[in-house]
């Protein structure tokens, strides 16, 4: 098949910096077998071609005419041979129904991965937030011939929409985040926590440091390591100095692969304080190396709670200081909880996503194809 994929980003000519793991497993995986272009909307300020992972990148730019540009280049594309059909990850640019509707008779599928279905208006976060997300979300939706989430917590938002989409997650690649047994902790080390995410609001880094602090007033020894890249200008940092956390915790800011796979791999737990995240990828990476997850009711941590994670319902960093020290209390709890869900995180690896995506690209094509049979029958 000849297969477009849409992106706001994550597919960087390095291949290292500014990439989308989960992304970039798909996109190698199903250049092996497909044709793949990507149209990736805003990787790089000005426009731009190149090849990655056997895939071509085409970069729209951030600059005037983009969406021209945009239509442009994917019709000289589809002119050259057809594409079989186009697949957006992330449903927040308005040239993805654009294209739906030019080129209907073109497949059309989406993967809703970010903040598309959900408005925490208190923070500016999500793609409903505003009337503008909303019709664009809703124009999406009806363009698609298949729409397809990371979660089961992510299918009940859609369903609320009037959306039943699939159940896909975006799955870990275990040639390159290779499988690690649970281990034993030192019940006399102060427990090694864990938090890898971006600073920002809908990271909820603040219930991550209060939940921290009552821990300390808890008495329970541990250090906690938070990587990421900070957007909120140190904001965190000077809330975790008046909370007396500074030799509690270890700034690693935003680390390259093999630096966070080291840091997860010395880690007891990890912590996720997320007030939205559709599938977040390091629930996954994490069980993978043997470390099972405390966090909010999101993503995949509403789905495996309670046999394969912790869910703390709410933002009471009380309770969730409360399921931590619980957790770290009990080890054969917690060794239970890391088996399975390590379990689970293999079960649906990179390669079962990209079937699963496959699956999905014949089923379109192939409802296409009886549906212009069907109209040609009845002219």
């Amino acid at each position: 098949m000849k297969l477009a994929l849409f992106v706001p980003g994550g597919v960087d000519r390095s291949g290292v910096d500014r990439v989308v793991p989960a992304l970039l497993w798909q996109v190698e995986r199903l250049a092996r077998r497909h044709t793949v272009h990507i149209f990736a909307l805003r990787q790089e300020t000005d426009p731009g071609h190149w090849n990655l992972l056997g895939a071509n990148v085409h970069n729209i730019g951030t600059g005037n005419g983009r969406r021209r540009r945009l239509l442009s280049w994917f019709n000289a594309e589809h002119k050259r041979e057809p594409f079989d059909v186009m697949h957006a990850f992330w449903a927040g640019a308005v040239m993805y129904p654009v294209i739906a509707t030019v080129w209907r008779r073109v497949p059309f599928v989406v993967h809703l991965a970010g903040g598309e279905l959900v408005a925490l208006r208190d923070i500016g976060y999500g793609g409903s937030c505003s009337w503008k997300g909303r019709t664009l979300l809703r124009a999406t939706l009806d363009a698609a011939d298949r729409v397809s989430v990371a979660s089961g917590y992510m299918q009940q938002l859609a369903h609320v929409r009037g959306c039943e989409a699939d159940h896909i997650p975006l799955g870990v690649a275990l040639d390159q985040w290779p499988v690690l047994a649970p281990r034993e902790r030192d019940m006399s080390s102060p427990a090694r926590l864990l938090h890898i995410a971006d600073l920002r609001p809908v990271k909820d880094q603040a219930l991550l440091l209060h939940a921290a602090a009552q821990l300390r007033r808890d008495g329970i020894p541990f250090h906690l390591d938070i990587a990421g890249y900070d957007t909120m200008n140190g904001e965190m940092q000077a809330l975790a100095a008046r909370l007396g956390l500074e030799t509690y915790i270890r700034w690693h800011g935003l680390l390259r692969r093999d630096a966070l796979r080291t840091l997860v791999e010395s880690a007891d737990v990890l912590l996720v304080t997320s007030r939205h995240d559709a599938g977040p990828l390091v629930v996954l990476e994490a069980a993978i190396a043997g470390v099972p997850t405390v966090g909010t009711a999101i993503g995949h941590i509403a789905d495996w709670s309670p046999g394969a994670a912790v869910s703390v319902p709410g933002n009471s960093d009380t309770a969730f200081a409360s399921a931590v020290t619980q957790l770290l209390s009990d080890e054969t709890r917690r060794l239970a909880l890391a088996r399975e869900a390590q379990r689970r995180a293999v079960e649906i690896d990179a390669d079962f996503t990209a079937a699963r995506f496959e699956r999905v690209y014949r089923d379109v094509t192939s409802s296409r194809e009886v549906h212009a049979t069907t109209a040609l029958q009845s002219q």
